[in-house]
């Protein structure tokens, strides 16, 4: 029988909780009623899901997905957030590749760990999976007098339309994730005007 337990797959076979079997349920409706996305989320399931609750009344969904199928995933991004959204009304929803860190190797031993599998390699990958479907073109880090550092990202203009209003949901998703401040901007662009030839 296929059921909404076959979209999620928690690992060492966990028990799912109550909310991540919502979201499950949800990508199951969409696959059922949704013409097109049915074929693409055929095959698409979850690790799992949490809700964060932002400032003041709104809430994210932040939706886990297996590595391997986060490119699955990044093709059907805008339509299948967009629908999640609608199904969960009032909150924003991320979807984020689950990614593992290994500790530095011990002195002496011949072992070396991958790049990917660093804190900051995985810590940079969240930050692309968070801002999704926007790139992200600029990178700042300020350091602050009394030691604090904030980290300014510059997205890409052409996405405003599908991110501008969760830029604030982004920040703290990233933060909850990785305990890292980060401030979301799009970048200024200069108006070319006949006088400055």
């Amino acid at each position: 029988m296929y059921t909404s337990r076959k979209k999620i797959h928690k690992d060492k076979d966990a028990e799912p909780t109550e909310f991540e079997e919502s979201v499950a349920q949800a990508l199951f409706d969409l696959e059922n009623t949704s013409q097109e996305l049915k074929s693409e989320l055929k095959d698409l399931f979850i690790n799992s899901a949490t809700q964060f609750d932002i400032s003041g009344n709104r809430k994210a969904v932040v939706i886990h997905v297996p590595y391997r199928l986060r490119k699955a995933y990044r093709k059907i991004h805008l339509r299948l957030v967009r629908e999640l959204e609608k199904k969960f009304s009032g909150k924003d929803v991320v979807v984020v590749a689950t990614r593992r860190m290994v500790r530095p190797p011990k002195r002496g031993s011949a072992a070396q760990r991958p790049r990917t599998r660093t804190l900051t390699a995985v810590h940079d990958a969240i930050l692309e999976d968070v801002v999704q479907p926007a790139e992200i073109v600029g990178k700042r880090i300020r350091y602050r007098l009394d030691g604090t550092k904030i980290i300014k990202i510059f997205l890409d203009p052409k996405e405003r339309n599908n991110t501008e209003y969760k830029l604030e949901t982004l920040s703290a998703v990233y933060r909850k994730l990785t305990g890292k401040d980060v401030v979301f901007e799009y970048p200024i662009t200069a108006q070319k005007s006949g006088a400055d030839v």
